[in-house]
């Protein structure tokens, strides 16, 4: 099918956004699934055609959403195909200084949880999560239970700064990054948080906040390695 707009053709399939581009859970355009940053690589789904928008899937994380067409002129054919950049544990040890930094850096800044926020300053949890060790080039899965997929399964008492925790009661719903001495940091929504990001502690405290997402806790998860 060809897209209801002038558009030019992509020789290697992919398209890269010219700008920071909001996508959606459907073709409604309604509810934001997630956010792809300027730079980002596509590749448009041209068989979900709508008369209002168009599915797409991200080539980094391979995430699926629907793009409005109000936005489309955002994109460009890519010069390049994206090609991931595999990492070692060691190498992504060597990252995980600046990844916290990035999560503290987020959190000086005035922001409010954002379902499907993956740009600054306004993210979700897996949001925040995926864009800090992005930001080192290390692509984790966009989703908090697809990031526990993905990471290998530690104990509490193997828990390093950098490691991941999740929370849930029937499946994951939440990820935070553990900064050591028994703390972690993520962006938490109106429900259980504080509407932005912010360090919590590991533990059933009077604070009303840890102690409701230690009720919570599921699992700990160490990154080895990025998507490939």
């Amino acid at each position: 099918m060809v897209l209801p707009i002038q558009f030019p053709p992509s020789t290697n399939g992919e398209y890269c956004c010219k700008t920071n581009l909001d996508l959606y859970n459907s073709s409604v355009c309604q509810e934001l699934a997630t956010q792809a940053a300027k730079g980002r690589h596509l590749k448009i789904l041209a068989d979900t055609i709508t008369e209002n928008a168009v599915q797409v899937q991200l080539c980094e994380d391979g995430y699926c959403a629907w793009l409005s067409f109000a936005q489309i002129n955002a994109l460009e054919p890519a010069t390049t195909v994206y090609q991931a950049i595999a990492f070692s544990r060691r190498e992504i040890e060597n990252h995980l200084p600046n990844i916290i930094a990035f999560t503290k850096a987020a959190n000086n800044i005035p922001n409010y949880y954002l379902w499907g926020g993956t740009i600054g300053p306004n993210y979700d949890c897996s949001g925040l999560i995926q864009s800090a060790f992005a930001h080192s080039g290390i692509w984790l899965p966009r989703d908090s239970y697809q990031q526990e997929a993905f990471t290998q399964r530690i104990s509490r008492d193997e828990l390093l700064a950098g490691d991941l925790i999740f929370f849930g009661i029937e499946r994951v719903n939440h990820v935070a990054l553990y900064l050591g001495y028994n703390h972690y940091i993520h962006s938490s929504g109106k429900e259980m948080g504080r509407n932005a990001i912010g360090i919590d502690e590991l533990n059933s405290t009077k604070d009303p906040i840890s102690q409701a997402y230690y009720k919570k806790l599921w699992s700990f998860g160490r990154v080895m390695t990025s998507l490939s």
